[in-house]
């Protein structure tokens, strides 16, 4: 696949009774959910589910030899299974009285939280108009101004909440001081997004939380914070880092999820993959099933400058998940 030319330029700028099918083809409005059967009720503290799978981004040469959190085959025929049975939970529920309509287009509330070792840029003291820019860049990638389908989701910023403690700067994936740091910050419903930015370890660029019925407080998005446009991260500094993982978030798998066999990424119109690209290779092909590897999808681990593309198949999965995760 080849390189769109207006990258550049665009970083600059910037079930119902009727069928569970209702489910699978629309969506709610964000909007921070009432309490029910899944979701926390008032008061009540976040259920903590006993495993919370996540998934990342990792820079190329990066010193992590792998994905902390990579999902086994295992994990995802799990992730598979409980996708299923939560559609046929939200079928039920949406036949109750008081059931709502789901509409077509979702708004997410933003919530970023800014962690900060000091005041200053080194220490993590981004300035509000990269946070902007990111949501800008947020919105032109899912809505396939980019060059990529258009999907059912717009991103709203709520508000920046800056934090300087020391104890969680940098942010080390899968640690005490993680956990702490979301617990005590996180803030919405299953709908709101999290957004945590800061310094990370090893090497990761980001990594992200997948959908759950019940709501963890770990449930988010951390993101280098100097990936966000007009960051330092060189060659990942336009902001695919955040796109990347909000498709985390919204129950998307890497392209090369799975390698070559089996049901890969689980969307029919991602070629094959076999393992992450990295910079931006042309032509690479490294599985015997039909199409190119799809180096210039949000999913994959290329350049951002080399992205720019989420698929139809994979817009409609993210619409099922929030249907069935994250939908009032």
């Amino acid at each position: 696949m080849g390189l769109r030319p207006d990258l550049l330029t665009r970083r600059a700028a910037g079930v119902a009774s009727t069928t569970l099918a209702l489910l699978l083809s629309t969506a709610a409005v964000g909007v921070v959910p009432a309490a029910s059967a899944f979701s926390a009720a008032p008061g009540e503290a976040c259920v903590e589910p006993a495993d919370v799978h996540a998934d990342a981004r990792i820079k190329a040469g990066g010193a992590a030899k792998h994905e902390p959190n990579e999902l086994t085959l295992a994990e995802t025929r799990e992730r598979e299974a409980d996708l299923a049975a939560a559609l046929r939970e939200r079928a039920r529920f949406r036949t109750g009285a008081g059931a709502s309509t789901l509409a077509a287009t979702v708004t997410v509330p933003v919530v970023v939280h800014v962690i900060q070792r000091d005041s200053t840029r080194a220490g993590g003291n981004i300035p509000d108009s990269m946070i902007t820019s990111q949501i800008n860049v947020l919105n032109q990638s899912y809505s396939g101004a980019t060059g990529g389908a258009a999907t059912a989701f717009s991103f709203q910023l709520q508000k920046i909440n800056r934090v300087t403690n020391p104890a969680w700067y940098p942010i080390v994936q899968g640690s005490s001081a993680e956990r702490s740091m979301k617990t005590s910050l996180r803030e919405g419903g299953k709908n709101t997004l999290n957004m945590y930015l800061g310094e990370l370890s090893d090497d990761l660029l980001g990594w992200a939380t997948f959908p759950q019925r019940k709501l963890s407080s770990m449930d988010g998005v951390v993101v280098l914070s100097e990936s966000l446009p007009g960051g330092t991260a060189t060659n990942y500094n336009q902001g695919d880092t955040g796109t990347h993982e909000v498709g985390h978030w919204l129950n998307l798998y890497h392209t090369f999820q799975g390698g070559c066999s089996g049901q890969g990424d689980s969307v029919s119109d991602t070629a094959a993959e076999a393992s992450p690209a990295f910079q931006c290779p042309t032509g690479r092909d490294t599985c015997t099933a039909p199409g190119v590897d799809p180096i210039t999808n949000f999913m994959d681990y290329t350049y951002d400058s080399c992205m720019y593309q989420f698929t139809a198949g994979q817009a409609s999965r993210m619409l099922t998940a929030w249907n069935a995760y994250r939908a009032a």
